[in-house]
Formats: C-alpha cells, sequence, structure tokens
C-alpha cells in the first residue's frame, strides 16, 4: 500500500514538474515574442539561454552574420534583449549624439564578482566612474609624474625585447611571453615605476594568470556563471577566474604597501603613488571615490587594458607579417632608408614613415581585437532609428562589420596597408577606424597604446625578418573569441637584420 502511494506521489511530483517546465517554456517563449516590434529584428533566441549558445558555436561567424538584419540587430544575452549597432551613422548617433544616454556599463556577473563595481573600465556610468577616469587621464598624461616620458619608456623597452626575440634566431618559438612582458612593462613603468626583467618568473606567473582569465572569462563556464551567478558559492571552475583575480590584486596590494612606506609626497614616481596623495587630499570630502578598494581596481583595470589588448594586436600581426612578406620587406625597406639600423624610430618619424605607420593601422584592422567593442548600456530611456530603447538595455558595436565593410575600405577582406594610404602614397586614417571607439567612454589608453604599437612594430621590423615554420599549420584567423579576440598559440622563427643586408 505505502510502495503504491509513494510510486504514485513520485509520478504527481514528476507530472507537475514537467508541466511546469512546458509551461514555463511556452511563457519563456510569448516573453520574447512581446519583443517583437519594439526591438529591430535578429537572429532567433532559444528560451532562458537566448543567442549566446549560437555565439559559442561560432563566434566570429555569428558576429558576422548581424548585420544581415539591417542597421540594428536584436540579440538576447540570456534572457535580456540587447542591441547591436552596425553602422558608422547609428554608432555615432547611439554612443556619441546620445553619449550621456548610452554611456553606462551593464552588470556582466562574472566581472561583477571579481571587480565588486570598482575600477573604471566596468564601472558604472555616474560620479565614481567621473572621478576615477579623470584622475587617470591625467595622472597618464604626466605619464606617472616621473623623468621618463612614455615614449622614451617604450624606445627603452624596445631595446630589451628585440634581443630578447632573437635568442633562438633561426628557431620556432612562441613569442607570447616575451611580447606580453615587454608591453606590460611599460604600463608597469607607469603604475607600478618599474619594469620586470623577461626572467621573472614571478611576474611570468601573473602575465599567465591575467591571460587565462581574460579566456575564461567569456568562455562557456563564464556564459553559465552570467546566466547562473548563483554558483558563485559552489565549487567548480569558475573559482579558479575568482582566485585568478584574487592573486593579482594581492600583487597590487603588496606593491601598495611598498609604496606607503616609501612614500616621498613632494616627489610621486608613479601612479600609486599620485593615487595614495589623492586618497590623503580627499579624505575629508565626503563624496570622494578615492579609497584602497577603488585604487586596487583601478591598477587592475590599467595594467590589464594596457597590457592584453595591445600585445594581443603585436601577436595578431606577427602572423599577418609573416603571411605577407612583401609588405614586412616594403616596411623594413622605408624605416632603413629613414632611420638606418641604429637609431630607434620616434613618434615624430610616422610622417616619413607611411607605410610602416599604414601597416601598424591595417594589422589593428584586421586583428579586431574586440569585435564586438566593450558594451555599453542605456542609463535611460532613448529614442533610435523610431525604436524606444529603454533604460538598463545593453549596446554592443559590431566592429567586426564597420572594419570590413566595402563602403568604408579599398580592400575590406585582405590584409593590405593600402587601406590606410591615399593615391599620393600618404598617410590617412579612414572615419570607419574605431579600434578604441568614440563617445564618453572611448578608451582612456588610446594614446598609450598607439605610441606602443608604432614604435614596437617598427622596432621589431627594423631589425628581425619574420618567417613561419616550415610545415606549420597557419592558425585558425577566426582565432579565440573571448574578452578579447586573440590569436591561437603560435611558433614563429626570427632572423636578425644587419647593416651587411
Amino acid at each position: 500500500m505505502f510502495a503504491s502511494l509513494l510510486k504514485l506521489d513520485l509520478a504527481s511530483v514528476g507530472l507537475t514538474l514537467f508541466l511546469g517546465l512546458i509551461f514555463l517554456v511556452v511563457f519563456e517563449i510569448f516573453r520574447i515574442r512581446s519583443y517583437s516590434g519594439r526591438f529591430p529584428p535578429g537572429p532567433t533566441p532559444l528560451p532562458f539561454v537566448g543567442t549566446i549558445p549560437h555565439f559559442l558555436k561560432d563566434s566570429m561567424g555569428f558576429i558576422r552574420s548581424l548585420s544581415q538584419y539591417g542597421e540594428m540587430t536584436t540579440v538576447y544575452l540570456g534572457r535580456k534583449p540587447a542591441m547591436v549597432l552596425n553602422t558608422l551613422q547609428v554608432i555615432k548617433e547611439a554612443i556619441v549624439q546620445n553619449g550621456t544616454s548610452s554611456s553606462g556599463r551593464p552588470s556582466i556577473p562574472i566581472l561583477t564578482w571579481i571587480t565588486e563595481g570598482y575600477g573604471i573600465v566596468l564601472a558604472t556610468f555616474g560620479h565614481s566612474w567621473r572621478q576615477q577616469r579623470r584622475f587617470a587621464l591625467h595622472t597618464l598624461r604626466n605619464f606617472g609624474l616621473g623623468k621618463k616620458s612614455v615614449e622614451e619608456r617604450v624606445t627603452e623597452e624596445s631595446g630589451y625585447l628585440v634581443p630578447e626575440m632573437l635568442k633562438l634566431e633561426g628557431k620556432p618559438f612562441d613569442p607570447q611571453h616575451a611580447i606580453q612582458n615587454a608591453v606590460s612593462n611599460i604600463i608597469c613603468s607607469i603604475v607600478f615605476g618599474d619594469r620586470f626583467e623577461y626572467d621573472n618568473k614571478r611576474f611570468e606567473y601573473l602575465l599567465e594568470i591575467i591571460k587565462e582569465n581574460i579566456n575564461q572569462a567569456g568562455s562557456l563556464i563564464g556564459q553559465v556563471f552570467n546566466l547562473i551567478p548563483i554558483i558563485k558559492h559552489f565549487p567548480g571552475p569558475h573559482q579558479k577566474i575568482y582566485q585568478n583575480a584574487e592573486e593579482l590584486k594581492s600583487f597590487i596590494r603588496e606593491s601598495t604597501k611598498s609604496h606607503r612606506e616609501t612614500l616621498d609626497p613632494d616627489s610621486p614616481r608613479d601612479f600609486i603613488d599620485a593615487y595614495l596623495l589623492e586618497m590623503e587630499k580627499q579624505k575629508s570630502s565626503q563624496d570622494s571615490s578615492f579609497h584602497e578598494d577603488n585604487m586596487v581596481m583601478s591598477v587592475a583595470d590599467l595594467f590589464l587594458a594596457g597590457s592584453d589588448t595591445t600585445a594581443t594586436t603585436i601577436r595578431w600581426g606577427l602572423i599577418y607579417l609573416t603571411q605577407n612578406p612583401d609588405v614586412q620587406e616594403r616596411c623594413h625597406e622605408e624605416i632603413v632608408r629613414v632611420l638606418g639600423y641604429d637609431r630607434l624610430p620616434c613618434m615624430d618619424d610616422r610622417d616619413r614613415l607611411p607605410y610602416t605607420l599604414a601597416t601598424v593601422h591595417e594589422l589593428q584592422r584586421c586583428g579586431n581585437i574586440v569585435p564586438s567593442s566593450v558594451p555599453h548600456e542605456t542609463t535611460q530611456p532613448m529614442k533610435l532609428r523610431g525604436y524606444d530603447i529603454p533604460q538598463g538595455t545593453q549596446m554592443l558595436i559590431n566592429l567586426s562589420d564597420i572594419l570590413a565593410n566595402k563602403e568604408h575600405w579599398k580592400h575590406p577582406d585582405t590584409f593590405n596597408p593600402e587601406n590606410f594610404l591615399d593615391d599620393k602614397g600618404h598617410f590617412y586614417r579612414p572615419e570607419a577606424f574605431l579600434p578604441f571607439s568614440l563617445g564618453p567612454r572611448v578608451c582612456l589608453g588610446e594614446t598609450l597604446a598607439k605610441t606602443e604599437l608604432f614604435l614596437f612594430i617598427t622596432s621589431l621590423l627594423q631589425r628581425i625578418r619574420f618567417s613561419w615554420p616550415t610545415g606549420e599549420k597557419w592558425p585558425n584567423m577566426d582565432g579565440i573569441v573571448s574578452v578579447v579576440r586573440s590569436p591561437e598559440p603560435f611558433k614563429i622563427i626570427c632572423h636578425s637584420r644587419g647593416s651587411k643586408e
């Protein structure tokens, strides 16, 4: 009797759960359909997970397909609709003309868990963000308040990078660590007041966990976390992302402690010194956002944004240069004609190196390291091209289409520096070149990145010829798409160039 009742109860529970699930699915389908007409068209979302599975299956293919729906496309990041801006005109209208209304940042659970809302890049649009960004811009313009300008720092680091790349001359090697270390050393010298040797094991480990976190945050586990953030309370691979972030914060706090002990208020050495002085200056202000948690995340933001993005662009650059040896040779000939082999380049050389400058920009265009940009969010209701966009709607910029649209580029589908040269061979920058975005949230490290890319790439092409290992397959040029689109691991061969050539 009891067994029969138990079987009946279990059957009833199972049937109830099944019917409940069907009801939820049907309800979700009707909820999604209710957005039809209120939002632009887009790919059909799945209940609860939206269009995320399409993205995970073929990230770049999915992003490239979005422009077929028109100047704006609706995608679903889980259950919430988001707008993708596909044309230059609608991007300028949304991000520049309506900059105040579209300059928020969405709360992305995996990143909010790590940052706690502090810092600059992902901070909510408001008073704290304004204070932190204004201070960071001012301090970066002073380049750490030190004696050396950022250009001198990059030139000096180039002197270390070139021989590091040539250590295994003629043999295949993975250039990631050397490039990552070199680029990171620039922001490190500004933020921490010092650079790190290429054989520094602790710094090498730090760079590895940063790269791991960038890849994991946009991977399947990151997307699952964003859909079900409650899993932060349970064990799993997502815990490694948190542990890595805590290790970076610990590194910054240790450096901050050392800075406090040696701080000279009359002679600040770097960003951390400047921040500590600002904290002291504003400690009596009730609306101050300058405190240690914000400092740690602001430093982390500068460190991450100022190292991985530029290093990833250079790594893409090495692949494109080996695929296009004629471009590589033409750059080298121009550089040697203007500079010789011994004088390192400076930013004033750009006008005399138009083809090399065009190549650097073309590497950025084809590298396309943030194909859908850093997300924006509307801070208030907004009208855009006839649609009423509610407050709290996420907006993405389809940089993949903008950087490869035949309306804007002479050679949209191929690597060709002529995209940045006029009929007379002079450099020019098309309006559609937007790797640093637009509007109030434009990348605050744009000047630093431009300096690094031109000086590092020019220095490398001046002294090194790059080639692909014989018999090695080319990597998938869609790369690994996460927070940043990076190339698959690869090996390259370096050959020293000298005055006898």
